[in-house]
């Protein structure tokens, strides 16, 4: 693990360009279990007579909005904080050793611990809007509603700024992660796997120097990278020294 972590301090050190992009293991190490692990499925669908990939969705949100809202309020508003990965991040974009995230947290994990250049591709629960009239909401409005949170002058559903299951991604944030990881001679890959459903498509993308995964499990795919480190990215990032 020593010679690990000091050939990735080389690495970044010697990098023009370094993109991190961050995976469902980022968000578990700030303590949500993402809804679409089987465990946290299983206990979705008993909950509430349908599993999340039904649930959170716009069919749903557009059908059945309290039931949608019921789920989204109870079981997506987590209440995070940013772990210790997300301090080393900013810290590692303070020394210009960082030069963007790429993140499918919805949690804006990464800015609140003090990040600045971050690529939300999935939207986050802390932009909402009227799909009517554009006036936007805060989360705690969205938590604070008894049931449907509606807009205050149309009288219509807010939209979460979030991407639904099946939704497409924002064209602008798509072309916006192709170019980043395009630029990169570094690419971490933290809390997740070449093969993710989230970054899969980008990732062909790099044609850097160095390819890192950090991420605590085997996947396919693996023996591209040119760094492996199987371990949660928490407890390898803060031994890289920026302090």
């Amino acid at each position: 693990m020593e010679k690990k972590i000091a050939l990735l301090r080389k690495i970044l050190k010697e990098s023009d360009y370094t993109v991190a992009l961050c995976g469902s293991g980022m968000l578990e190490e700030a303590g949500f279990i993402p809804v679409r692990n089987p465990e946290r499925a299983y206990e979705i669908e008993t909950k509430y007579g349908a599993g999340p990939e039904e649930i959170f969705t716009s069919v749903y949100y557009n059908t059945r909005t309290e039931k949608f809202f019921n789920f989204y309020k109870n079981e997506m508003l987590a209440d995070l904080k940013p772990g210790e990965s997300g301090r080393v991040l900013s810290l590692m974009e303070q020394a210009g050793d960082l030069d963007c995230i790429v993140t499918g947290n919805i949690y804006e994990l990464s800015q609140r611990a003090g990040c600045k250049k971050v690529i939300n591709l999935h939207g986050s629960i802390y932009e909402n809007a009227c799909p009517r009239c554009g006036r936007k909401y805060s989360v705690d409005y969205i938590k604070n509603s008894r049931r449907v949170p509606v807009c205050e002058k149309c009288s219509v559903a807010i939209r979460p700024g979030v991407n639904l299951f099946g939704e497409m991604i924002d064209s602008r944030l798509m072309e916006q992660t192709t170019r980043e990881i395009e630029k990169a001679q570094v690419l971490l890959l933290l809390g997740t796997a070449i093969n993710s459903d989230a970054f899969y498509n980008y990732i062909k993308y790099f044609n850097g120097k160095y390819l890192v995964i950090i991420h605590k499990e085997e996947h396919l795919m693996d023996d591209r990278a040119d760094l492996l480190i199987y371990e949660e990215p928490k407890n390898v990032l803060p031994k890289l020294g920026y302090e």
